[in-house]
This record gives C-alpha cells, structure tokens and sequence, in this order.
C-alpha cells in the first residue's frame, strides 16, 4: 500500500516540475542551458578534483549529487523571478506573495479596499502588525494610513508596520515583499502573536462578509458599491 502511494504521488510532482519548467521557460529563454551549463560545471569541477586525489569514481557521484543540487538551486530561484514576473502589476499580487510567507504568520488579505482595487492586506507575526498596501501609490497610501490608525487605536501595545508595494522611491518591489518583511524586528512572543490574532478576530474585518479569490484578482473587477468602497 505503501509503494502504491508512492507511486501515485511521483506523477504528480514530475508534471508539477514540467508545469513550473514550462512556467519559467516563457520568461526566461535560457533556464535549459543555464541549468545544463550549471550541472555540468559543477559535476566537472568535482570530477577534477576527484583525478587530482586519486578518487575519481567517489568524486564523481559526489559531484553528479552536488551537480543536481546546484541545477535544483538555480531553477528554483530563476521559477521565483519567474514566477513574481508573472504577478507583478496584478491585483491581489502583495497577497499571494504573503500567504507564502512562512510559519509564524496570520495572513489576511483585503482588509480594506476601494472601488478601484486599491487594497490593504495583513500579516500578523513576531514583527507585530504589517499593512501591505497595493495599487495606485496615492490612493494606497491614504488607504493604507486610514488602515493604520485603525489598528493603532484597536492595538495600541503593537508595532503596526506599513508598506507599499511597487517600484518607486519609496515603495517595496514584489520580489523583495518576503525578505523586507522578515527583516522586521521581532518584537512580540508566540504567544503575544495568538493573543493579537484572537483580538483582531473578535473584531472582525472589513471584508468579512465578502469571498475573495485566492492570489491575483482578475483586471477590470470593481468593487460593488456599499461593500467596501472608499
């Protein structure tokens, strides 16, 4: 039963490989050689060193090892750019990014929103409170501030931190949302985190009452009017 499932489970991650390959292909032209260009260097370089010391063979299926190792690295990293490309200038894209975050985070997104997609997500960690706002970069800052004194008078005893993101001056650009964002001082317990979270819970937000999509939101949708407009 237990190489059944195995085996069940083998074909799906090497169609999500093929997936995410093909993802990464259509912005970067080159993944196939660099990747080719990075696993034989590495296994030649290893390989060498292994002739200079007498041990070829060994060498070499370290080297064959540490070759995989590296092309894994390099792909994973260029299917991120890839990947941030891809959601870069996208509503909804500040959240995606946020629910991949990391353990030790209360994700949630659209805490505020206008009618013209300017949003305001919220993470809750160590760090305290961060307001990630996303859209046009005046519409969002007021929105954001307007978010933030909110929760500055619901949790006054919380560093409440806010971020825009974008390419300005200023501003965070996507790919750089997750390291900004765990740079932040750590400033609160696991349990001074839980506490927050069942506080703000309690509360309620403003998007409470209305489903929202997972990840980017389609171009063009609006806010209806009385739910959420600002």
């Amino acid at each position: 039963m237990a190489r059944k499932e195995t085996d069940s489970e083998n074909p799906g991650r090497l169609k999500q490989i093929a997936l995410t390959y093909k993802m990464t292909r259509r912005a970067d032209r080159m993944i196939g050689w660099i990747l080719a260009g990075v696993g034989l260097v590495t296994f030649g370089a290893v390989l060498a060193i292994g002739f200079w010391l007498g041990y070829p063979i060994y060498l070499g299926i370290l080297g064959f090892l540490l070759a995989f190792l590296a092309m894994a690295i390099v792909f994973g990293r260029r299917a991120e750019r890839a990947a941030f490309g891809q959601m870069e200038g996208q509503p909804g894209a500040a959240a995606a990014v946020l629910d991949n975050i990391g353990r030790g985070w209360n994700v949630t997104p659209a805490v505020a929103m206008n009618r013209n997609q300017d949003v305001v997500h919220r993470a809750v960690g160590k760090a305290g409170i961060v307001l990630v706002a996303e859209g046009s970069p005046n519409r969002a800052r007021s929105l954001l501030a307007s978010e933030k004194k909110r929760m500055s008078r619901l949790v006054s005893d919380v560093p409440v931190h806010d971020l825009i993101v974008g390419d300005d001056e200023g501003q965070v650009p996507l790919k750089k949302l997750r390291t900004r964002i765990m740079k932040l001082p750590r400033t609160l317990s696991g349990g001074q985190v839980t506490q927050v979270n069942d506080r703000l819970r309690a509360m309620g937000d403003l998007m409470s009452n209305m489903p929202m999509p997972k990840g980017p939101m389609p171009k063009g949708m609006r806010m209806p009017k009385g739910q959420g407009g600002r």
